[in-house]
């Protein structure tokens, strides 16, 4: 059984510091680092959390169904 892991995507400075509780960083500065990083998250991440600038860059993407897109949480602002 493969356990899910948990991936953040935002600014370093606001998604570094989750590395201490063992999520997985994937620091983007802009829109299109963001949408970068959404397309290379790993099949094994189950939950992502993204800063409120990431979700808007990412827009629709994160709420179309796909049976193998991982849940996301939006960060407060």
């Amino acid at each position: 059984m493969t356990m899910a892991t948990v991936a953040a995507i935002g600014t370093r400075t606001r998604v570094a510091g989750l590395a201490l509780a063992g999520v997985d960083v994937l620091v983007a500065e802009d829109s299109d680092a963001v949408r970068q990083a959404w397309r290379t998250l790993p099949r094994t991440v189950g939950l992502v959390i993204l800063t409120a600038e990431a979700a808007e860059a990412l827009g629709d993407v994160v709420t179309a169904p796909a049976p193998a897109r991982p849940l996301t949480v939006v960060m407060p602002g």
